[in-house]
């Protein structure tokens, strides 16, 4: 695929959602894509199954990990319920409970050099509110994605669309993508890995003690 971000390519390009898609498994070095990169914001989208009876409320959050891919202190888990870490670094900039209306559904912004050097590692999650306890599952979202978007100019970097992973899984979340440190390089990898259990047990993987109520 033809570099659009490469400077010998023609300068006037317009730019289509196909040519940022990336597949499960794929990985992007942002830095390539785009050398001005420093804050973005991840964008995420879903619709769900007109049939379903009783509305799935889908929520995206992330995980800030180090070299042993566990978060640092509770806060590195940034989610509805805590918004904000780094000193602002990260920002869920708030809850959407239905997935209606166009565009980004969720989203978090992330100053990339504000990041703390020993996270080498941001997790990002689907997870289905109470799925266990609805019985819902990941299937039911149809035309989900994420996207990586330049703050500065709103340049969409590239894209990952949930649609075929999610195929017949009754896993009520989803590790959607991640954002990979290498020195001063971040590279995106598009995960698609559904679980079961929940956000809960995706927390509690990652070193954060989840209170029952």
């Amino acid at each position: 695929m033809v570099d659009i971000f490469d400077p010998s390519y023609g300068e006037e390009i317009d730019v289509k959602v196909s040519d940022n898609k990336v597949l499960k498994g794929g990985e992007v070095n942002l830095k390539e894509k785009d050398p001005t990169l420093s804050k973005v914001v991840v964008g995420a989208g879903w619709k769900l199954n007109a049939f379903d009876a009783d509305t799935l409320d889908l929520d995206i959050s992330c995980f800030l990990l180090n070299k042993d891919g566990q978060t640092r202190v509770d806060e590195d888990f940034v989610f509805y319920n805590n918004t904000e870490t780094c000193e602002g670094a990260v920002v869920h900039n708030g809850d959407n409970l239905t997935g209606a209306g166009d565009g980004d559904d969720e989203t978090i912004s992330i100053d990339l050099n504000g990041v703390p050097f020993d996270v080498v590692k941001i997790m990002f999650v689907f997870s289905i509110y109470r799925g266990e306890e609805k019985d819902q599952a990941m299937k039911s979202v149809r035309n989900g994605y994420l996207r990586i978007v330049n703050l500065a100019n709103s340049q969409e970097i590239l894209r990952y669309e949930t649609n075929e992973d999610v195929q017949g899984s009754d896993g009520t979340a989803m590790l959607i993508a991640s954002l990979n440190r290498e020195g001063p390089k971040w590279h995106f990898e598009a995960v698609g890995e559904c679980v079961t259990g929940g956000l809960g047990k995706i927390a509690t993987d990652y070193g954060i003690i989840v209170h029952q109520g």
